[in-house]
């Protein structure tokens, strides 16, 4: 099967400059990127795709997402999560551990995998728990886990509270060259809380979740990692002090990288409108200071990604109310179009510097062949019109999940055609 993408809009990500391309796919790889001046070659028969007007892009890839299957198939499933991501040009996701049963188990690995196949949609990579059921009382099987397919080790969902047991961790994974990715929070400092500390809290009566809950596990582990060598890797970032102690970490040579969500570069707490579910998140939306320091750590480096957190629930769940409802909300739809609207078209960030963090920054982390649009690359592609403008609706949604505090919004640059390895698994025609 041989692909024409014609007439594309391609960004070169070092120089942010915009050349209008045509790429040629065969076999599931990029077999050339030619001027539009250039005459077509004689391909035999080949499948056209016009992109006038269209960014054309490596695929996105989301190094954090919840898929929710096996356990709670009621919130998401593989297949409905692998294809709400094409749909919002990630190619390739990394799920996390919490379900039931745990991830935790070659055989749950394997099956995982084998259910992403048959999705068909955007490629899953599963990470494996740390500890046996999440427990923080026994590590897993980290060779046969890492045999079996998984890609790295979490506990996301829960911090591992016990040093010891993080640095067991550390020492075994490094020895088999795999990162440990850490979420960080001290359990000791949350319980009962809903909400970040602060105004919000204390207007509502809520208990509030301490900024030092994340910075002390942050602390603790990247000296635990400059111990074990390991690769660390720090989830969804969301603190001034947890920057400044990546930072400083990076600094003195550490083997440490993080990520930040597109909702903790976005909104504070003094954003959230009331007692509504659907801004309920873990790590909470914190304090003005704390985006403006996101923002500042994603750009000078010291956080080297985008991920969702794409934790899908149901209406029902969050129903229950900012105390009782589950943590999370819904990130693959949505996550291009606010960065690009919110970021890009005021002025702040170039298109070629939101396109690194989504595609080049994660392939490069975490070792993966993808996230470059080059010859002989996988094609693995998104492609954006970046001038259609609509609001954020989630009876639309692909996802099984609906709970989003980015309701109506009206956003700018939303994927048009998702493909990988020259597949098009989701187009918006």
């Amino acid at each position: 099967m041989s692909t024409w993408i014609l007439n594309g809009t391609i960004v070169n990500l070092e120089t942010n400059a915009a050349e209008t391309k045509h790429v040629y796919i065969e076999n599931g790889v990029i077999q050339n990127i030619m001027d539009t001046e250039s005459e077509l070659p004689e391909t035999g028969i080949a499948e056209v795709i016009d992109a006038a007007g269209k960014l054309v892009s490596a695929g996105f890839i989301d190094m954090h997402v919840h898929l929710r299957e096996p356990g709670f198939e009621y919130k998401e499933t593989i297949a409905t999560g692998a294809m709400s991501a094409a749909k919002g040009g990630f190619t390739a996701i990394a799920c996390m551990p919490n379900t039931k049963p745990v991830i935790g188990t070659a055989e749950v690995v394997r099956s995982v995998l084998a259910k992403a196949d048959a999705a068909e949609a955007a490629r899953v990579l599963p990470y494996a728990a740390i500890s046996v059921n999440q427990l923080g009382r026994e590590l897993t099987d980290f060779a046969a886990l890492k045999e079996a397919g998984a890609i790295g080790f979490t506990d996301d969902g829960v911090g591992v509270q016990s040093a010891q047991m993080m640095k067991d961790a550390m020492k075994l994974a490094a020895s088999m060259n795999m990162p440990i990715i850490a979420h960080c929070e001290d359990e000791t400092l949350v319980v009962g809380a809903p909400v970040a500390e602060g105004p919000f809290a204390e207007k509502h009566g809520l208990k509030g979740i301490p900024n030092e809950s994340e910075a002390i596990h942050v602390g603790r582990d990247v000296l635990l990692a400059e111990a074990t060598g390991v690769h660390y890797h720090v989830c969804h970032v969301s603190t001034v002090q947890s920057v400044r102690l990546i930072r400083q970490a990076k600094s003195l040579g550490v083997n440490v990288t993080a990520e930040v969500c597109p909702h903790h570069l976005l909104l504070a707490d003094e954003d959230i409108p009331g007692l509504d579910a659907n801004w309920k998140m873990n790590p909470p939306l914190r304090s003005r200071k704390d985006v403006e320091a996101m923002i500042e750590a994603l750009e000078d480096g010291t956080i080297d990604m985008i991920v969702t957190d794409h934790a899908p629930h149901s209406e029902e769940e969050k129903a229950k109310g900012m105390q009782l409802a589950p943590f999370g909300i819904v990130g693959f739809e949505t996550a291009f179009p606010l960065l690009y609207t919110k970021f890009v078209k005021t002025g702040k960030w170039t298109l070629a510097f939101l396109l690194t963090k989504l595609t080049v920054k994660p392939a490069e982390v975490f070792g993966l062949p993808w996230g470059k649009l080059e010859i002989g690359r996988s094609a693995d592609i998104t492609i954006v019109d970046l001038n259609t403008e609509q609001e954020v609706d989630p009876a639309t949604f692909v996802t099984k999940g609906k709970n989003t505090p980015f309701t109506g919004w009206t956003l700018q640059g939303w994927p048009a055609l998702t493909m990988v390895e020259g597949k098009t698994v989701w187009s918006s025609r």
